[in-house]
Formats: structure tokens, sequence, C-alpha cells
């Protein structure tokens, strides 16, 4: 009998604790395109990226804006405009849009989409992916378009899109104020060149496709190299980081404090 009480107790426990891990998610329960502008770019080359772009209400062009460059994950890609926005990548690109975050920060969301065959980065290779580059030029269109702080833009990507921030930290040295990364590393060739970007990485102790040992490795050569990333491990946490992650109550008041020092 006290063994039946004890598992009814864990269970309830269980039950108990999980609407507080995922309260601070922003909820999928409207359309995940509110708010949301559905854009298409052609870049003077030939290429096409699908994109969305979140325009803070009551928008004011006296005012200058931070922006976050949001790279999705794997299941992303493609050619829907909707993807990379929903399923696994909601909270990824909707923490930002909540309206207790928008009343605080007031931020643009740019959330640009890879196509099917194609990623953002490959880790191991030291050529710029087409995906990142037409990513950063849609943000160059952005910032022309709207008053963006150039002081203030931040990149935010998970899985592939986690990979995808440190091509776009190499890509673009010195642009970006801050970055977080879930579960994705990048490349010993790059840390000259990101090492010295704020970033807060987060990992899953028992993640079966990004192994934690490569997460604390590259870790490990960014503090070697001078770099200060915060880490974030979760014991007993899987591939989705992001189902926790995105609820850290000091995520977006650590990112949005932080300020690229000017030119």
């Amino acid at each position: 009998m006290n063994r039946r009480v004890l598992i009814a107790f864990l269970f309830a426990s269980i039950l108990l604790a999980t609407p507080r891990l995922s309260s601070a998610l922003p909820q999928q329960k409207n359309s995940p395109t509110e708010g949301f502008l559905a854009r298409s770019y052609h870049s003077p080359t030939g290429e096409t990226m699908q994109s969305r772009l979140f325009v803070p209400p009551g928008y004011d062009a006296s005012q200058k804006y931070p922006i976050v460059l949001w790279l999705h994950g794997a299941s992303g890609r493609g050619s829907d405009n909707l993807a990379q926005i929903s399923g696994g990548n909601f909270a990824g690109s909707h923490v930002w849009t909540t309206p207790q975050n928008q009343a605080k920060y007031h931020a643009f969301v740019l959330a640009p989409q890879a196509e099917l065959t194609k990623g953002w980065a490959r880790p191991h290779a030291n050529t710029p992916p087409v995906s990142i580059r037409l990513a950063l030029e849609i943000l160059d269109t952005v910032e022309k378009e709207f008053s963006i702080d150039p002081n203030r833009e931040h990149v935010v990507g998970q899985s592939m899109g986690g990979e995808g921030v440190w091509a776009a930290l190499s890509g673009a040295p010195e642009r970006f104020a801050a970055a977080i990364v879930l579960c994705g590393y990048g490349d010993a060739v790059m840390i000259p060149r990101v090492v010295k970007v704020p970033v807060w990485i987060f990992q899953g102790q028992a993640d079966p496709i990004v192994s934690a040992d490569l997460a604390r490795e590259w870790v490990a050569r960014l503090r070697r190299a001078g770099g200060t990333p915060k880490y974030t491990e979760y014991p007993g946490i899987g591939h989705a980081v992001w189902d926790v992650a995105f609820s850290e109550p000091d995520l977006l008041p650590w990112l949005f404090a932080q300020r690229r020092e000017s030119n």
C-alpha cells in the first residue's frame, strides 16, 4: 500500500510541476502568424527567401527599436512561410512578442525561412552558407525600412538554427549585440570572430542529437580564447531544450540589456 501511495504522489507531483515549467512560455492558442507580416525577399543574385516580420504595436519611426533575428530548427525549413514560427519553433519566435514582453522591450522579430533542402550552417566547413547570407541581407532591408537600433541587434537559434547563430556571428563580426544558442555549436575557425560576443548557450544533458560533451568542449574553447559565454545545461533534458530555456526568467532581461559598442 505504501508503494502505491508513493507512486501516486510522484505522479501527482509531475502533473503539478509540468504547468509551472511551461507557464512562462507563450501558448499557441491563436494563429502563429498573428502579428507577423509575410514577406518574400529576392536577392540581387537571384535567390528567394521567405520571412515573417513582427512589428511592435504602436511603432514610432522617431524611436529606435531592438530586433531579434530568429533562426529556426530543421523542422522550420520549407517555403510555406509558416513552419519557422509554428510547432516546435513557436516559443523561440513568439516569446519576444507577448504583450508583457512587448510592453518592456518593444522588439522587432525577424524570422526568415531556410529552404527544405538547405541548412543555416555547415559547422565544419569554412564557407558562408547561402541561407545565412540571405538572412543577413533581409535584416539589412528591415534596417532600411524601419527604425532599428544597430547597437541592439540580437540573434537567437535552436538546433540547426543554433549552428546558424555561430555562422551569423562569424559572417558578420561585430554586428550583433548578443546571441542565444540552444543545442548548437560552431567550428574552431570561427572562434576569433565570435569570441567577444555575449552569448548564452543552452544544452540538454541527455541530448541524443547534439552531445553535451560537444557543447561543453565548445564552451571550453570559447573560454580559453578569452570569451565569457553563459552556459546552462539541464540534467535529464534531451534535444528539445527550448521547452525549458525560453521560460528562464532572466533570459529576456539579459538579452535586451546587451548593447553593441558603437564604432
